[in-house]
């Protein structure tokens, strides 16, 4: 089949419009983190853009897209982007298999800075290097092969339009794990952790949601109704959770927070990523509006357990991907893109979302503790307790704002 053009250059500006969210995530999570590890944490992103960028041309889409072997991962066919080039691939019948491979890339370097909360205001950066490099090879290429490279949980009959899986309950399930093995920071829960400046925090999130329509809708992989059905999706799911954690929070906290609308539209954008091409706007308006109330109540149950695992990846990706996923065997129509649901009568289907979603959480989280522990007793993962109070900026950087 001939390359598209139309589509060619959709999935180009959709790569681009990802590739934003990666800043996006580093600038969300600095607004939040105090002053003294700002610099350090939207660091922390940018570096994972660069370093997943690498372990993917060199062997991660391989990885993750190679042919299947074993139902778990890929073989080395396209180690060093060798057969990969400037015709339609495998999974790209409209578009040269180079920029599927980049539109690929640009998912996982934005799931490796989504895992920076985990660890925040306390990772020792050669620690967090090893560990970027580490995960991205044995948990999230693993994954992608699962869902979107052949292997079982796509033969099983799970589906996944753009990353609930692959991405937001890997990332938010692997950051709940590394808080879990690096522990509290200190004065955590005693003194008082202000924001940065939650400005910051509203601009990264703008960010988000406008490269995520690149995230969602490019994932139709051509310029075409799918492509469309996942924008509208998107938009409504986002605008749905943000006005229920608005409310929720209102109503809880006594005062509409502005932190907590973003938060809320960042959950509705996870939620519908698994489900985007699945399903119609108005369940599209219900997937948003749970998310928005869900994710806002684990935030509330994290904090009153006392897990410092305070960007919420866990609350907002982890369990708003879970979430997600599950919706999308609920609600899914086979007049958008020929996938029932519970809603249509195909038990069948959300059965397969249960599976593999469940598969992903414990496998992104036992995978990730373990990994954690080794690093940890072998090179240290935290940095010394006066490091971490002199702040990140400095005692790892040498810089300050």
């Amino acid at each position: 089949m001939p390359i598209d053009s139309g589509a060619t250059a959709w999935v180009l500006a959709s790569t681009a419009l990802v590739m934003i969210m990666t800043p996006g995530v580093g600038l969300f999570y600095g607004g939040l983190v105090r002053k003294k590890n700002f610099i350090n944490m939207i660091t922390l992103s940018f570096v994972a853009f660069a370093l997943v960028s690498i372990q993917w041309v060199l062997v991660g889409y391989s990885l993750a897209f190679g042919p299947d072997v074993g139902g778990f991962i890929g073989n080395l066919q396209y180690l060093g982007l060798n057969n990969v080039g400037m015709e339609p691939g495998p999974y790209s019948p409209v578009i040269p298999g180079l920029l599927y491979m980049v539109f690929q890339l640009v998912f996982a370097t934005v799931t490796m800075a989504i895992v920076t909360s985990g660890f925040a205001e306390r990772i020792k950066f050669s620690s967090y290097l090893v560990f970027a490099l580490l995960w991205t090879t044995i948990v999230y290429d693993p994954l992608a092969h699962w869902v979107w490279g052949g292997g079982w949980t796509s033969q099983f009959g799970a589906i996944d339009f753009a990353g609930g899986t692959v991405v937001h309950i890997s990332s938010g399930f692997a950051a709940l794990a590394l808080a879990l093995v690096i522990g509290k920071r200190v004065g955590f829960g005693k003194n008082a952790m202000e924001p940065a400046n939650i400005p910051w925090s509203i601009l990264g999130a703008a960010l988000l949601w406008f490269g995520w329509f690149g995230f969602n809708s490019g994932s139709a992989v051509d310029a075409n109704g799918l492509a469309a059905v996942a924008f509208v999706t998107t938009n409504t799911a986002a605008a749905a959770a943000a006005i229920a954690w608005m409310l929720v929070s209102w109503a809880h906290g006594g005062k509409p927070s502005s932190l907590g609308f973003v938060s809320g539209a960042v959950a509705g954008l996870v939620a519908i990523t698994p489900a985007a091409g699945y399903v119609t706007p108005m369940a599209a308006i219900v997937i948003g509006a749970v998310a928005g109330v869900l994710c806002y109540s684990i935030m509330l149950w994290r904090q009153k357990k006392g897990v410092d695992e305070s960007l919420d990846a866990w609350a907002v990706h982890g369990m708003g991907g879970l979430w997600g996923a599950l919706a999308t065997g609920i609600f899914a129509m086979a007049a958008v893109n020929g996938k029932s649901g519970l809603i249509e009568g195909n038990m069948s289907q959300f059965v397969s979302q249960l599976v593999g979603a469940g598969a992903a959480v414990v496998y992104a989280f036992v995978i990730t503790y373990i990994l954690a522990v080794v690093i940890d007793k072998t090179m240290g993962l935290r940095v010394t307790e006066e490091e971490e109070y002199v702040g990140l900026d400095i005692s790892q950087h040498g810089e300050r704002c």
